[in-house]
């Protein structure tokens, strides 16, 4: 039997054009860095990002009403809390979220409604 052995890189979109204010959100605030793109994927839009060894792919596509879905990124980190004063200081509004055992969370969604966890193992 194959193996997977693990996830390489997830991608979340944007609309088209919005690439500037995407990065101020994710390389200016939450501190991501880019990764560069192949020159075959360039013309296509978007952005790529490292999240330690693994990539965010931020690609671009209209016509879609990210606020309607529970697909979501999952960010571990080792202070919750400061990541939460950090998102609702830049005016990033919190969502429900159902509690875990053994980690500390919250949920809310970028400013192009991409739906984002932090989360923290207590």
């Amino acid at each position: 039997m194959p193996v997977i052995h693990r996830l390489h890189h997830a991608q979340i979109t944007i609309p088209k054009g919005a690439e500037d204010a995407a990065r101020e959100f994710y390389i200016g605030l939450l501190g991501l860095n880019e990764v560069e793109k192949p020159a075959s994927l360039k013309g296509r839009g978007g952005f790529w990002l490292a999240v330690g060894d693994q990539q965010v792919h931020v690609g671009t596509e209209d016509g879609v009403d990210r606020m309607a879905t529970k697909a979501h990124l999952a960010y571990q980190v080792d202070d919750v809390a400061a990541w939460e004063n950090l998102l609702r200081h830049h005016g990033v509004a919190m969502a429900e979220s159902v509690p875990i055992p053994g980690f500390v969370r919250f949920e809310c969604r970028d400013p192009f409604g991409n739906r984002m966890e932090f989360i923290q193992p207590e």
